[in-house]
């Protein structure tokens, strides 16, 4: 039986850039996730926290909390695209490393625009297999240089998102230099099967992202042909226990696998009133912890 440790991270604040006027200051989102409970929280935004190593560890020591992975995209289903990907990758990995953590989250560019409208092609097999080939050497060199182990995170809209897409990835992968961020909300909101994921992949799923998506929200979204961003704005992505896919099963099966994993709370919310994260991260742990078994903080 494997251990599911749960924790936050600054997008569940309502943060997707390092600097938007909207968002939660980053000093009032180390107060409030320490205050809602958590001990374990990401990165997000490269530049949102603090990026002189030295300054966020006293940030992060003074408040009793730990860094369990940096977030990042990768563009590397592009010819030529691996030094652009790497100057993204790089200094988020550096970060990551020194605040102690041990993943690092890749994120696929996307297909679809803001807007909904189709900004690139989708990837046929040998794309594909392309893709897959880069990620694995991507992270190789990510574990060979700061010694994290990527955890490669499907995303709605992205080149990774439908349960075909992901299962071709996991397939054009090595498992020796990249997993699976298992994000429940992306894969639902792109009509796949967590639990299916879980049965069939269980040496696959490296880390976790937890989220649920409003059933009703999406049915509209995905009428109107609507990007993700606009989703969000919309409450595409909603406090549990009100959204799919179920938790409960999804964690009883996480704990079941011979790993011990993180799971990250993550509810997309840009932009947020500043009031309103703070009462659903409480909500959202104690509901954690009341039907997620063994789950720890």
């Amino acid at each position: 039986m494997g251990k599911v440790t749960i924790g936050s991270a600054p997008d569940s604040w309502g943060i997707w850039y390092a600097d938007d006027p909207r968002q939660t200051p980053w000093t009032r989102f180390l107060d409030e996730v320490a205050e809602a409970g958590y001990t374990k929280i990401e990165l997000g935004p490269y530049g949102y926290l603090p990026s002189d190593p030295a300054r966020l560890k006293d940030q992060l020591d003074q408040r009793g909390l730990e860094v369990t992975a940096g977030t990042t995209f990768e563009q590397l289903h592009r010819p030529d695209s691996w030094e652009s990907t790497w100057r993204e990758v790089s200094p988020v990995a550096e970060l990551a490393a020194a605040m102690g953590a041990k993943h690092l989250v890749v994120m696929p560019s996307m297909w679809r625009g803001d807007g909904g409208e189709i900004v690139e092609p989708r990837l046929d097999h040998e794309g594909q297999a392309w893709h897959g080939r880069q990620v694995t050497e991507l992270g190789r060199r990510i574990a060979d240089e700061y010694g994290l182990r990527t955890q490669f995170h499907p995303h709605a809209d992205g080149h990774v998102d439908t349960q075909d897409t992901v299962e071709r990835f996991l397939a054009e992968t090595d498992a020796a230099q990249v997993n699976l961020c298992l994000d429940t909300g992306h894969i639902s909101y792109c009509g796949g099967d967590n639990l299916q994921l879980i049965r069939d992949y269980p040496d696959r799923i490296g880390y976790v992202h937890l989220k649920q998506v409003d059933p009703v929200v999406l049915a509209e979204v995905q009428a109107e042909g609507l990007g993700f961003d606009e989703a969000v704005k919309r409450g595409v992505m909603c406090e549990p226990p009100g959204g799919v896919p179920e938790l409960p099963p999804v964690l009883e099966a996480l704990s079941g696998l011979d790993a011990d994993l993180f799971a990250i709370v993550e509810q997309d919310m840009f932009p947020c009133p500043p009031e309103v994260p703070l009462p659903i991260a409480r909500r959202t742990l104690a509901y954690l912890h009341s039907h997620g078994g063994g789950v720890s903080v």
